[in-house]
Parts: structure tokens; sequence; C-alpha cells
């Protein structure tokens, strides 16, 4: 990869990471249209660029950290129940990040098992399976809000709402799904406002890319090391910097806007874009734009 690649990469990370639009597909796409396709990569390079598209999500991820840190960094410091053991009263004060380490247990064992048996990283290279999922979730999303809709101020999360909200994160193990729509939906079916479903989605993003981009830095540094050059250290960081600044920008507007206005825009979009990399496909018309 080189840096005008990288940079292109990494907007498309920062601008969808956030949005119901899935930024891991948008990266497949992108990758697919940049010409970085799997048979036209060696095996050290497609492994980097596997990592690549996880460990950027990260730094995009960070961005909720820096915008949100006054609510992401809370403790309760109200008197704990009476009675309240010591594990309880230390559960009562970081209780916000008990519902968050709650919230991530399916990610952690839908992903190991995903990662594990390969299917992954076969995901990670079907752009037809990108193509496939943004249609069909676009389709869900013009219904969506109508659906789950009810949401109040007053719903209070607990550890029950929490675990529910962490299987619906499951489902964006398939690119294209989402893993913004996923957690939003999942929230607004536990009574969520579309803005709290939406923030509480941000959070969780936290451990959940965090420990995705561990696992990566773990496989690359304990499988061939020959990836670990200057120039694609140099590349990695770049790409986080360049996610982190562009999803700090784009995330304040995608909270505003859902609260306002709800999924439509967001299914027309995805309708539009996988109908257009179908048609490609079935038409036999290459993504690569880029020799």
């Amino acid at each position: 990869m080189d840096w005008i690649e990288t940079i292109i990469i990494a907007i498309v990370e920062g601008l969808t990471e956030f949005l119901p639009v899935s930024s891991t597909g948008h990266m497949i796409i992108a990758q697919n249209l940049l010409g970085l396709t799997p048979d036209a990569l060696s095996e050290s390079d497609k492994a980097f660029v596997h990592a690549f598209t996880f460990i950027i999500q990260f730094g995009a991820i960070l961005s909720v950290v820096c915008l949100y840190w006054k609510r992401f960094f809370q403790f309760d410091n109200s008197p704990a129940p009476a009675g309240s053991n010591a594990f309880q009263k230390l559960k009562h004060r970081f209780y916000f990040y008990w519902l968050l380490i709650i919230g991530v247990i399916p990610a952690v064992v839908i992903g190991l098992l995903a990662k594990k048996s390969g299917l992954l990283d076969w995901l990670l290279d079907s752009v037809e399976v990108v193509a496939i999922m943004l249609v069909v979730g676009g389709v869900f999303m013009l219904y969506c809000d109508k659906l789950f809709n009810k949401g109040s101020e007053l719903t209070k999360l607990n550890e029950k709402k929490a675990f529910n909200i962490g299987l619906y994160q499951c489902i964006s193990v398939i690119p294209g799904v989402s893993r913004s729509m996923a957690t939003i939906v999942g929230g607004m079916t536990q009574g969520l406002t579309r803005r709290r479903a939406a923030e509480f989605s941000f959070f969780l993003a936290v451990p959940t890319m965090a420990g995705a981009t561990l696992l990566d830095l773990l496989d690359l540094l304990k499988d061939d090391t020959s990836w670990a050059t200057p120039h694609n250290i140099t590349m990695l960081l770049l790409g986080c910097v360049v996610a982190f600044v562009v999803a700090l920008l784009a995330m304040k507007w995608f909270v505003d806007f859902l609260s306002k206005y709800g999924f439509k825009a967001f299914g027309i979009y995805r309708i539009i874009v996988g109908g257009i990399i179908i048609v490609m496909l079935i038409t036999g018309h290459s993504l690569v734009m880029v020799d």
C-alpha cells in the first residue's frame, strides 16, 4: 500500500465507521477499486491489508473517547446499596464499564470462532457478500424506524439489555451489515431512543475494536513478520491518524442526523451502492479502477 491508497482507505473508514453503512464493507470496496485484491497481493501483503482494515478502525474508535471523554470516564460515586459485598460495591462504582464488558462478550465469542475457522478471512475477501448485505440491510433500514422507534429517555440500561445489544453486534461479523447499524437497532429494541442507542453503540465499539486490533497485531507478530517494514508501520500509523480525525468530524453530525431523520436515507444509499456493485459483478465488470 502506498500513501495515497492508505489515506483514501482511512478516509473511507473515518467517514463510515459510525454511519450504518458498514465501514468494513466500504473499505473492502475501496480496496477493490484501488486494485488491492487478494489475487493481486502476496501472502505477506494480504495479511497486512487484512490487519490494516481492523487496526485503522480502532483509530476511528478512539475518536469516541476524545469526543465523549467526560461520559466515557464516568464513575458512580453514590453509595452502594446496603449490604453490598466488595464485588457489588466495585460493580456499582464502575457500572458503566461493567455494562460494556457484558455487551462485548458475545462479540468476543463469535469473533474468535469466526477467526479461528477462517470464515472471517473469507468474508473479508468477498465483495459479493458486501454487496448483497448492503442491499439487504438497506431494505431493512427503510422500515426499521417504524418497527423500533418507540424508545424513551427514561429507559435504563442493565446487564440483560447490554448483553442483548451485544448479540446484535455479532451480526456485523458479516461485512456489509454494519456494526453501527446492528448495535443501534439492538439498542432501539431494548427501549433506547435513536440518540442513546447510537451513543451506546459508540461506547461499545471501544472494547470491541480494541480486542479485534490486539488479536490482529498478535497474529501479525507471531506469524510471518516480513510485513513489518518501516513503510508498512508508517502506513498503519498514518491510517489510524487519518481515520481518527475524519471520524471525529463525522460522528457528531451523524448523531444529530440520525436523531432527526432516522435510517431511511442510509437505507436508500446502501441499496444504490450495493445494487451498482451487484450489477457490475453480474455483467462481468471488474471493480478494479486502478492498475
